[in-house]
């Protein structure tokens, strides 16, 4: 049986439009297990994730740039992000922060922390708890590669998966 508290490190496998609702979606992988996380999101933050994925520097810093500077000058450093909870559908995360020595850890959206994440080079994990309360899809048979993937995300059912918010 697996620790609940464990924290396995996902990476963002993509991003992509819920078919049925236009919603944005950020897909987390378990690096070694396979597992696929799909989280909905907001479009503000679908874009920050997109264009730091795309390496898209904006000529004035955007939201999450600042709070990325913000940290910076004030002597601290975002050591990690986890997923760290889902309550009544809806994820939880956690910024872990380092400053004077002290680890300080902020609540935030999943989706605010995955853009801050990318601009810090921030290890990014989820807790086995709310893999296993997600029901994260094993796509390691389904989906070989991202042609399949996309097509099982396209065709799954929001009931087959479960519709998350941020």
């Amino acid at each position: 049986m697996s620790d609940p508290a464990a924290e396995l490190r996902v990476e963002i496998k993509g991003l992509m439009l819920d078919p049925s609702s236009n919603v944005p979606i950020v897909i987390l992988r378990d690096v070694e297990n396979q597992l696929f996380l799909p989280i909905w999101i907001g479009i503000s933050e679908a874009q920050a994730i997109a264009s730091r994925i795309e390496g898209i520097e904006p000529p004035r810093p955007m939201t999450h740039d600042l709070l990325r500077a913000i940290v910076g000058h004030l002597g601290g450093k975002v050591t990690k992000v986890v997923i760290s909870d889902l309550k009544e559908n809806t994820f939880f995360a956690a910024l872990h922060l380092h400053q004077d020595g002290k680890e300080v850890v902020v609540d935030a959206r999943p989706s605010d922390a995955i853009a801050l994440a990318l601009r810090t080079e921030a290890p990014i994990y989820v807790l086995q708890a709310v893999l296993d309360q997600a029901q994260a899809v094993d796509l390691a048979a389904k989906a070989t590669d991202q042609d399949k993937l996309k097509k099982w995300l396209e065709e799954i059912s929001p009931e087959e998966l479960g519709k998350y918010t941020m």
